[in-house]
């Protein structure tokens, strides 16, 4: 803090925004930290003394609500505690940002597009069980059910450190309520996550490199939304990186939003050339089948499996209403 604070206080800094930028982040960060571990030693104490109290006085049946307010406080307390450990696990620059989920359907049909609507739920209620904020920002309906695509923005504390893992290939196996005969159907989706850059970071864009379509939004949005030509999607030809946005009846609107995207899947991309990752942004969406799975589902079997860290539960129906936060650990543990 007080290195930070120092660098803070030198003028020459002042004129550079991207080190003003990690420099007051990483004070932010440091803060919320320092005020996390302050509220969890106020909770034990308070906890300690009152349970010291009650027992000392031999009372405890004429204290039960205190008893139950206690042990409610102590289940928060270990929630805080654990959490506050899981963020002193992300290690990357990019970590603290804000981020965005793109969610595609692949093998599987009405079942892959079912499986992405799935999905957007047992994210979202991730999203609001951790108390972070989230807006819809291109949504595209099933030919029968469910979602072709789905891309959502997520704002919180750390918000891409904590779903950057969830990146890949997610495989779903059940018996299908869209077959009459009740056979087992296996679905794959796509989970791409990236990083909400700041303007600042430095991404060349060649108005020359990029193709904009508008078209009609085909989701949920309204009237209006639906019969205008407001939707945009924007390709960059050189990278074949494709962003769009039909959240807004403004066609503007909708542009700087998708520019956004792409400015954030840009960095991304350059980040991975520049650390030699032979798998560039896109390559994650290139075979939505077998051969790139991160996770499987298997409803019927009561069962998901992560596959890079081993970890599995029987505890489906937890997982599919947001409890994600044993994967994701597990795979912060293990470097992923």
């Amino acid at each position: 803090m007080k290195l930070i604070n120092k660098e803070l206080e030198i003028q020459d800094n002042w004129n550079k925004k991207n080190v003003m930028l990690d420099l007051q982040r990483n004070l932010k960060q440091k803060s919320n930290i320092i005020n996390e571990i302050d509220i969890i030693q106020q909770n034990l104490d308070l906890i300690t003394y009152t349970t010291s109290s009650i027992l000392e006085d031999e009372k405890i049946t004429d204290n039960l609500d205190l008893v139950e307010e206690m042990h409610s406080l102590l289940t928060e307390t270990k929630l805080k505690l654990k959490i506050l450990e899981t963020s002193l696990m992300f290690k990357n620059k990019e970590d603290v940002y804000n981020t965005y989920i793109d969610i595609h359907s692949g093998s599987g049909g009405t079942e892959a597009q079912d499986w992405v609507e799935m999905l957007l739920r047992m994210y979202t209620k991730w999203i609001e069980s951790h108390k972070f904020k989230h807006e819809i920002i291109e949504i595209t309906d099933g030919d029968v059910a469910g979602l072709k695509s789905v891309t959502i923005r997520v704002s919180g504390d750390h918000a891409y450190g904590w779903l950057r893992t969830e990146s890949g290939i997610h495989r779903l196996v059940r018996k299908s309520p869209f077959d009459s005969g009740n056979r087992r159907h296996t679905s794959f989706a796509s989970v791409f996550v990236y990083p909400d850059v700041d303007d600042e970071i430095d991404i060349e864009i060649n108005p020359s490199d990029l193709r904009i379509d508008v078209y009609r939004a085909s989701g949920a949005g309204g009237q209006h939304v639906n019969t205008t030509e407001s939707a945009v999607r924007i390709t960059h030809l050189p990278t074949k990186i494709v962003t769009q946005c039909q959240n807004d009846r403004s066609q503007h609107k909708n542009k700087e939003n998708a520019m956004k995207q792409l400015h954030a899947k840009l960095y991304l991309y350059e980040q991975d050339k520049m650390n030699e990752i032979k798998n560039k942004v896109e390559s994650e969406k290139s075979d939505i089948s077998w051969g790139n799975q991160i996770r499987s589902y298997i409803l019927d079997d009561s069962r998901i499996k992560d596959l890079r860290t081993k970890y599995e539960t029987s505890n489906v129906q937890d997982v599919l209403d947001g409890n994600l936060d044993q994967f994701i650990e597990e795979c912060l543990r293990k470097g992923y």
